[in-house]
C-alpha cells in the first residue's frame, strides 16, 4: 500500500465519536503513502445522537482541509433529529464518481458531469428551487431516488400565483428511472406536473399506489396526464388495484404491482 501512486475511495461508515475529516485522511492515509500523487474520495460518516451531543460544523470540518495537498475539498454536515443521526460528507472536487448518494438541502452545488445516479434524503422539505439546483448540478442524471416525508412549504404560494409563472421548468433530458415510492404527495406532484418538470419518454417510475391515486385525483387529473403518458413501466407499491381508469391514464406503461 505504501507504494500506491493513485487512490480512489468511496466509503460510508458509522463512527462513534468524531466524523472522518481532513485530519484523519492526512494521518491515516497520506502520511502512510509517500508516493501518492492522486487521491480522489467521497466519504460519508454517520454518528448516532445520544442525549446532548455536540458536533463540528461544516466550517469546522472544512478547516481540517486547509493544508490538504490534493484537489479542492467540499464538506457539509447534516443533523437528522427524527433519525437521531448526524452525518458528514466530504469529497474531492472535481467529482469523478458515477454515484452521489444522500444529498440534502445543504448540498453546496457544483457541476458533476460524471454522475449518473443520485439519491436525495432530508428531514426538511425539498422546494422547487432545490430540484432545479439538482438538475443543473447533475445534467446527465439517469437514475434519481428520493426519500422525504415532509410537505413542501412554498407549494401554496406557487399555486396561488396564476399559471405558476414564477416557476422555472426543470428538464431531465436523460432520466430513465425515478424512485418516488417513499415520499410525501407533494414530491409526486413535483415530478408529474408538466408545468414543473419535463420528463423524457420511456421513463420507469416506482411509486406508492395510494399516493399516486391521490395526486392524480383517481387517475383523472389533467395537469399530471402529460408526464404520466411518458411512463413506459410503472411499479406500484402498496395495495394497488387494477382498473380501466388506471390503465387508460398510463396508456404506454407496463404496470407492475408490488406489496410492501
Amino acid at each position: 500500500m505504501s507504494n500506491l501512486e493513485e487512490l480512489g475511495l468511496c466509503l460510508t461508515v458509522y463512527v462513534k465519536k468524531t466524523f472522518i475529516d481532513g485530519n484523519h485522511l492526512k494521518t491515516k492515509i497520506i502520511k502512510q503513502m509517500p508516493r501518492l500523487n492522486q487521491f480522489t474520495f467521497f466519504i460519508t460518516s454517520f454518528i448516532n445522537i445520544y442525549n446532548e451531543m455536540s458536533f463540528p460544523s461544516t466550517e469546522d470540518i472544512q478547516q481540517t482541509f486547509i493544508d490538504f495537498p490534493f484537489n479542492k475539498i467540499i464538506s457539509y454536515v447534516d443533523n437528522f433529529p427524527d433519525r437521531k443521526q448526524s452525518q458528514c460528507c466530504i469529497y474531492s472536487y472535481p467529482f469523478l464518481m458515477r454515484y452521489y448518494t444522500g444529498i440534502t438541502n445543504n448540498f453546496p452545488g457544483g457541476l458533476f458531469e460524471h454522475v449518473r445516479s443520485v439519491s436525495l434524503f432530508d428531514e426538511q422539505p425539498f422546494e422547487h428551487e432545490f430540484f432545479l439546483r439538482i438538475q443543473k448540478s447533475f445534467p446527465f442524471i439517469e437514475e434519481l431516488s428520493l426519500v422525504n416525508g415532509k410537505p413542501q412549504n412554498r407549494k401554496q404560494s406557487y399555486e396561488s400565483n396564476s399559471n405558476n409563472q414564477t416557476l422555472s421548468l426543470i428538464e431531465y433530458f436523460f432520466l430513465k428511472k425515478l424512485y418516488i415510492s417513499n415520499v410525501h404527495d407533494d414530491y409526486i406532484e413535483q415530478f408529474l406536473f408538466h408545468i414543473k418538470t419535463y420528463l423524457q419518454n420511456n421513463i420507469i417510475v416506482y411509486v406508492d399506489y395510494e399516493s399516486l391515486q391521490r395526486v392524480t385525483h383517481n387517475f383523472t387529473r389533467d395537469s399530471t396526464r402529460t408526464n404520466c403518458a411518458k411512463i413506459s413501466k410503472l411499479h406500484l407499491w402498496g395495495q394497488g388495484k387494477r382498473s380501466n381508469s388506471l390503465e387508460e391514464y398510463f396508456p404506454y406503461a407496463k404496470i407492475c404491482y408490488g406489496i410492501y
